[in-house]
């Protein structure tokens, strides 16, 4: 038996043409969280439906829960809970009879005790006559994920499920994602937010179907050898004459954004709040770049620690688009 529950390598998709997932190799045990990360149309949601059986490779070779990603796609199925990134369920019925239907699309034996098991994990008993379409995003999400676990999966799928919610729905979410994999279920997770990216046990980065960093967020942040600088605005006037003004902050840093793009050294440039984060992997080249603006007298330059946000915008930096000439 193979001890991990995503084992695949050489795993490639083409469509007219273009390669949109260029043989991806990905391993994932069982019980882990991991982060599936990348700007849009990197190959992610394409990685995921191979995973689970909703696409045929053309290329690749590999185990999804110990079965043949591409003789056993029906038993994949079976064991795979898939949470897709719009709401899939149907608006004109109400939780319950969305939860029952997906049971009786699982053949599932006691299909009431299945349903009523799904609507008490989720929070959804008080709620189950309520129809799907009159849900608001979080209650939306807990009922597409009660109807991805409705018939015991041993492995989810999970495509940038928490897309539109509010904070605390994310936030509850995320602990009932980390109750299942205490479980011992799998989750693989495809996520935009940074904070969410942090919860997961190891992180895969995927950019224009090529990955570019996995590990831990530790070790892809250490691997990235980024040097980051923080520059932020005087906060105190230089003289009575000249007092701080917050507008002209606000100005100054879209400026200071839009000079360091082009700059040579610089990988990534980004605001955070009044400062800007200027990255790079060449210390000297990157000194050279900021060296105009360590003699202005209205900026503080600091060393800073850099951050997953950092090392992704800096990634994509460097990744070649293969869709660029089309």
């Amino acid at each position: 038996m193979n001890p991990l529950a995503i084992d695949v390598q050489g795993l490639t998709k083409c469509y007219g043409g273009r390669t949109v997932v260029d043989h991806i190799a990905l391993q994932v045990a069982p019980g882990r969280i991991c982060g599936f990360l990348g700007p849009n149309g990197s190959g992610k949601t394409t990685t995921i439906r191979m995973l689970c059986g909703l696409l045929t490779p053309d290329g690749g070779s590999g185990t999804c829960l110990g079965h043949d990603i591409i003789a056993q796609a029906a038993a994949i199925k079976r064991q795979v809970g898939y949470m897709t990134q719009k709401f899939g369920l149907y608006d004109d019925l109400s939780i319950r009879q969305n939860l029952d239907f997906v049971a009786r699309l699982f053949e599932l034996p006691a299909r009431r005790r299945s349903v009523d098991a799904a609507l008490e994990r989720l929070g959804l008993v008080d709620r189950q006559k309520q129809l799907a379409g009159t849900l608001s995003g979080g209650w939306k999400q807990r009922l597409a994920l009660a109807a991805c676990l409705i018939h015991e999966p041993r492995l989810l799928l999970l495509d940038e499920p928490t897309a539109g919610v509010d904070p605390k729905a994310r936030r509850d979410f995320w602990d009932q994602i980390h109750a299942l994999a205490a479980e011992g279920i799998t989750v693989l997770v495809s996520t935009h937010y940074m904070d969410e990216a942090e919860r997961c046990h190891e992180l895969v980065y995927i950019a224009y179907g090529h990955i570019l960093a996995r590990g831990t967020e530790r070790e892809i942040i250490a691997a990235s050898q980024l040097k980051v600088w923080s520059i932020v605005p005087a906060t105190e006037p230089k003289t009575a004459a000249t007092p701080v003004n917050p507008a002209m902050d606000a100005i100054h840093i879209g400026t200071l954004v839009e000079s360091l793009k082009s700059a040579q050294g610089v990988l990534s440039v980004a605001a955070f709040g009044h400062a800007v984060h200027v990255a790079g992997t060449d210390a000297v080249l990157l000194e050279r770049a900021l060296a105009p603006l360590k003699a202005n007298p209205t900026l503080t330059l600091t060393s800073a620690s850099a951050n997953l946000e950092d090392v992704f915008i800096s990634l994509i930096a460097k990744a070649p688009d293969n869709f660029a000439s089309a």
